[in-house]
């Protein structure tokens, strides 16, 4: 099984030898245009037309050549899920502050560590450079179809975790990338040393030694891992 981050939303495989982020796809210079006919305007959004699933995988960070492209940072690397995202989303939705505004996506390619895009209803350089701090987000349903044994990290996020035994170990709050490897972080009640209620922290990392199976209909995933780990 592999997963990508979400956030952004990147992606990995978990087995017995290698991790989650082992298996992450490497990046490859592609461009992703849209073939069909796109209305080239800037809509502006509120929140009840924004998305349901609209998921943030990035954000502007600087105007990129003469001609209204806009540079963008992915939440993951740009090769894996939130780059993929990116190229694949036909529109984008952009949120600043209280402003919200969606575009469509015209042109997108990766570029070294990041994403350059050209938007339609941005012609130039200023007007790119002004949409520099805007937060990205593209909707899960244009996400990039996984093979059956991947994941995305946006999909793991509140899953609860048990272990072999049926032992409860808690929910993953999120997904941490380590660069030998993708770790689970689940957050778990528990009583401090004052008898106060506090929030718990197990790391587990998803590797397939350690991950036994990724039940998203369930909600549920099943590791090999004890309860005083």
């Amino acid at each position: 099984m592999s997963v990508r981050d979400s956030d952004g939303s990147g992606r990995a495989k978990a087995t017995p030898r290698a991790s989650f982020g082992a298996f992450a796809r490497k990046p490859v210079e592609r461009v992703a245009a849209n073939v069909d006919a796109v209305v080239q305007e800037v809509h502006a959004e509120s929140i009840e037309s924004w998305p349901d699933d609209a998921v943030e995988v990035g954000a502007i960070v600087d105007a990129y050549g003469l001609k209204g492209w806009v540079k963008v940072a992915p939440h993951a690397d740009a090769g894996h899920g939130g780059g993929s995202a990116l190229l694949s989303a036909k529109r984008w939705w952009l949120e600043k502050g209280h402003e919200r505004k969606s575009m469509p996506r015209l042109q997108a390619k990766i570029h070294s560590d990041t994403v350059v895009a050209h938007l339609g209803g941005i012609a130039d350089r200023d007007t790119a450079f002004a949409l520099r701090g805007h937060r990205v987000y593209v909707c899960r349903s244009d996400f990039p179809v996984l093979e059956t044994d991947e994941f995305y990290w946006v999909d793991l996020l509140g899953l609860d975790v048990v272990n072999e035994a049926g032992v409860e170990l808690g929910k993953v709050a999120d997904m941490i990338d380590n660069g030998a490897h993708s770790v689970l972080r689940i957050e778990y009640p528990a009583t401090g040393k004052d008898g106060q209620s506090v929030t718990g922290e197990r790391l587990i990392p998803f590797v397939g030694v350690y991950v036994k199976t990724v039940d998203q209909a369930a909600k549920k995933i099943i590791v090999d891992w004890e309860a005083d780990y």
